[in-house]
């Protein structure tokens, strides 16, 4: 089924009638997407919450708690922690995106489907499975974190000065977007820190960098403007979500994004990043 959103964005970019986008991207899970999937320690993935927001929110576990059954299944030994804003989310099926990412390889792979939660697990049957470019991820090793406290919660309609610091400084973000009856997205976007802007406490802004022109993201975004945004804390292993929606600026080739509420969690993932090098691809 043709994506109204991307084949409107490819015939902006002069793919339109090429065999691209997600209405020809396979169902199936390829050995050497298993394989890869069962090393990684991340997983970042989008739904909607009951009231309708779009969040993004992080899985992790020690390598092999990614799994692939049989073909058009992925088993995650995790489900979204109980401060997660999607916690609760997936009892029932719902449309989920999937991020499996490996900083060290600058790999990526992306799995979007239908999730539900099964005890401690999340099993995803697959309708779209693909690999992505290696394009503004940055290098980083992971290590597990030292002990860490009780995860604690904040929630606001409103970024904080600290949360505004946090946003700016910061070199890779995550977005979750989603539009009816397509499914469910999750994407990465990275760039040197400064490359994410906050105009005031309620509107942040980033520059569409060129990728892989299949504007999954942004397609979804031309039908529905309703987006998560996650940003992680590397060396403390803390989240910042927020929710609202984006709308894609085409004469600035920039993204605003305008909040609706932003949850911050301290100590939510176990793991610890060590930055090693920007990406060749990030532009000056």
């Amino acid at each position: 089924m043709e994506h109204p959103g991307e084949t409107t964005l490819q015939g902006r970019s002069g793919m339109s009638g090429r065999p691209w986008g997600s209405a020809h991207v396979g169902q199936t899970i390829p050995t050497v997407a298993a394989e890869f999937m069962s090393a990684q320690r991340l997983a970042v993935v989008g739904a909607r919450d009951d009231a309708g927001r779009v969040w993004a929110g992080p899985l992790t576990g020690p390598p092999g708690f990614l799994s692939a059954r049989g073909e058009t299944t992925v088993v995650a030994a995790a489900v979204p922690g109980p401060l997660d804003p999607l916690a609760g989310a997936f009892d029932t099926g719902r449309a989920v995106g999937m991020l499996i990412i490996d900083f060290t390889s600058r790999k990526r792979m992306r799995v979007n489907g239908i999730a539900t939660r099964d005890g401690e697990s999340l099993i995803v049957e697959t309708d779209q499975v693909y690999a992505n470019c290696p394009k503004y991820i940055q290098m980083r090793e992971p290590a597990d974190a030292p002990a860490l406290p009780p995860p604690s919660r904040t929630v606001g309609a409103e970024l904080t000065a600290a949360q505004r610091v946090w946003i700016e400084s910061s070199d890779t973000f995550f977005i979750a977007t989603q539009a009816d009856p397509y499914g469910t997205d999750a994407s990465h976007r990275g760039g040197h820190p400064g490359f994410v802007t906050t105009s005031s406490a309620c509107r942040l802004s980033w520059p569409e960098y060129s990728g892989n022109l299949m504007y999954m993201t942004l397609g979804n975004l031309e039908v529905d403007s309703r987006a998560g945004l996650l940003f992680v804390d590397w060396e403390r292993g803390s989240t910042l979500h927020l929710t609202g929606h984006a709308r894609t600026d085409w004469e600035r080739q920039v993204v605003d994004f305008d909040l609706e509420q932003v949850v911050e969690i301290d100590a939510a993932i176990p793991l610890t990043w060590t930055f090693v090098e920007y990406s060749k691809f990030n532009p000056a």
